[in-house]
């Protein structure tokens, strides 16, 4: 397709003509329209304009485009009419659109979106189309449908945030030359006072990077920028006499952002910006020792130069620019950057080893708990396993299933085909070709002819197990690696129980979950992402019966209003952090990290207010006390001593 042409369709919104006629989708045959979704005071429309292999294109006339937030709250409702979707929010009259798709990220459903405000430049998403696109006489399931889609949208996270360490380290051994008064006559590469003190500068920086970019500071998305520029043009009417770290920062970080009361001579200078009461901003224990530390403006330059290049988002969108970082990059930073990192056994867990242990933990824990208040569901026959049943290949991953149909034995080669009976002689003359590489319409990655057979049969087993009712606990998801996150997801949206809904909320309210050595907090953001849409299926069902009688969920109801601040994210990601989380580490670095990325965590969904109090923070959930549980927690050692100190109990 030519340039131009996609052009056009995206200027006259002919999202219909662009997949049916340029890129080999289907036209749906069905109801178009869906049921209306209603989020607060809002109704989006939804219409479908094309499908192939029951994976729908949706698009949607709305005012705005909406949030990251708001695009996973429309996704939880969406499910039940189009799982599998591309949904195009167009704002008519304009060429300003966002393409949404939910893609599995180490398991879990995120929603990534290409956003442009003119066709113009639209050019990532031109680049996309091919990917996009089918031949018309194309043989394609919905597995394949969805390996192109997931293929076209995923954004390898991994990759950026390395991307970004590369020239955070640059920056990092740039920085430590530029700081004076701390042990001046070791050179800085051998200061580890200087390198220690370089890594407590950037992470504040860092941390006052990330709430710029949602305006609180001063409302400002470059504060620090042009609050440098100031204290340079004030120091050359020769008004200011000292450096932007000495003359600014010093007091920004430890005198004001801790301070819950402002004056307005500070606000006249700093402008409105809000009281964190957070340790990284206290005074710290190089700062005591040190008392003439300074360090020139020239790196602070340099340094928000190479922030610049970069797109700092609080919340965890996933982007396809490439350049969107968000507090993680904080957590895997410190692991790489920790002191003595092999000697004291501390190693950076990826994600998807987080995910896998954390949802085959708390999961069964949550299911076993609420079969012991809701036991009619779990009987054979019940609720829970007739789902099961009745589910065919739902809860397979689609990875297992690549390839397969009932007939797949017929549709493989017949030099493949002529080795699966073993009861015949000559076996291994007949599987001479099972050691070569499998053709790309069966394969997985890598894949040779034996590994993808075997695959294929236990996929064959299990789901002959699961259609005969074979698997009755929830064990055994973890025995046949099944999708336990789907399954029990599916059992709360779709259950007309509502006593399953209100045990299975208990149960996730009372749930602790405790990560011994958490670090800069991996294993507590991994049960975090599973505990998040737990929380959020939840209070939808809630609100949802309530509709039917006010007195069902009358306590839970009203504590979710009587602690709701911005939005019901907020009062999700608070419970969990002060009811379900709990971390343990011997460096108290680490915890404070921890403490750092759960509180922007929160940040990330509340609007900033200057009307209110804080800019619209609650004061109560600040760094220290929202988060205390990792300070009263922690079991620390003191720098360089191997002394280890025990932290106070654990409380609410």
């Amino acid at each position: 397709m030519r340039r131009n042409t996609f052009n056009q369709y995206i200027k006259d919104a002919d999202f219909r003509g662009l997949f049916i006629t340029e890129m080999g989708w289907n036209r749906f045959h069905g109801q178009a329209e869906l049921a209306p979704i209603a989020i607060e005071d809002k109704e989006y429309r939804i219409i479908t304009v094309a499908e192939r292999n029951g994976f729908q294109i949706l698009a949607c006339s709305v005012d705005e485009i909406p949030t990251n937030i708001l695009c996973k709250r429309i996704d939880s409702k969406l499910r039940r009419s189009a799982n599998d979707y591309i949904c195009i929010f167009f704002i008519p009259g304009t060429e300003h659109q966002q393409w949404i798709a939910p893609v599995k990220t180490v398991e879990k459903r995120d929603i990534v979106t290409i956003e442009y405000e003119t066709a113009d430049k639209a050019d990532f998403l031109f680049s996309k189309i091919p990917d996009l696109s089918f031949d018309i006489d194309e043989q394609t399931t919905i597995v394949d449908v969805k390996e192109r889609i997931q293929g076209a949208f995923a954004v390898n996270s991994e990759k950026i945030t390395k991307d970004f360490y590369a020239g955070f380290r640059m920056e990092h051994k740039a920085f430590a030359g530029f700081i004076s008064g701390i042990d001046d006559q070791i050179p800085a590469t051998e200061n580890r006072n200087k390198q220690w003190y370089t890594s407590v500068m950037l992470n504040r920086l860092m941390f006052c990077y990330f709430i710029q970019k949602k305006g609180f500071l001063d409302g400002n998305f470059d504060y620090l920028q042009e609050k440098l520029r100031w204290v340079q043009r004030e120091r050359g009417e020769n008004r200011f006499f000292k450096t932007f770290y000495c003359g600014f920062l010093s007091e920004l970080f430890h005198g004001r952002l801790n301070s819950p009361k402002h004056s307005d001579e500070f606000e006249n200078v700093y402008g409105r910006i809000p009281y964190l009461n957070g340790g990284m901003f206290e005074e710290h224990q190089l700062e005591r020792e040190y008392k003439d530390i300074d360090i020139s403006d020239d790196v602070f330059v340099r340094l928000f130069k190479f922030f610049d290049t970069w797109r700092w988002h609080l919340d965890t969108r996933i982007t396809a620019s490439g350049k969107d970082i968000n507090p993680d990059v904080l957590g895997y930073i410190f692991e790489q950057y920790i002191n003595d990192r092999a000697q004291m056994g501390a190693y950076y867990t990826k994600e998807d080893i987080t995910e896998y242990i954390g949802k085959n933990c708390i999961l069964p824990f949550l299911m076993d708990k609420v079969s012991e208040t809701s036991p009619e569901a779990f009987k054979p026959d019940g609720y829970v396993w007739r789902t099961l049943r009745e589910s065919g290949d739902r809860y397979i991953y689609d990875a297992v299933k690549k390839g397969y149909t009932a007939d797949w034995q017929s549709r493989i080669p017949e030099n493949i085909a002529i080795g699966l009976d073993t009861t015949k002689p000559g076996l291994l003359e007949r599987r001479k070709d099972w050691n070569t590489k499998t053709q790309e319409a069966f394969a997985l990655s890598t894949e040779i002819w034996r590994e993808t057979v075997e695959r294929l049969q236990r996929c064959e087993e299990v789901l002959a197990k699961i259609r005969k009712g074979e698997i009755t606990h929830i064990n055994d998801f973890v025995t046949y690696n099944l999708d336990i996150r789907s399954f029990v997801y599916d059992l709360l949206h779709n259950t007309d129980d509502r006593l399953f809904v209100l045990h299975f909320y208990k149960a996730l309210q009372r749930v602790t979950i405790l990560d011994p050595t958490c670090g800069s907090g991996a294993f507590l953001f991994a049960a975090m992402n599973i505990l998040e849409p737990l929380y959020e299926v939840c209070i939808e069902r809630m609100q949802e019966f309530n509709a039917q009688n006010p007195n069902w969920f009358k306590p839970e109801l009203e504590e979710i209003a009587h602690k709701y601040r911005s939005n019901i994210q907020y009062f999700i990601y608070k419970s969990i952090i002060l009811r379900n989380l709990y971390g343990v580490d011997i460096m108290v670095e680490a915890t404070e990290i921890a403490k750092l990325r759960l509180f922007l965590k929160m940040m990330a969904v509340v609007e900033v207010d200057f009307r209110a109090d804080n800019l619209g923070l609650d004061r109560n959930a600040a760094c220290r006390h929202g988060l205390r549980y990792v300070q009263d927690c922690a079991i620390y050692a003191e720098r360089g001593h191997g002394d280890i100190q025990t932290g106070k109990a654990w409380t609410e």
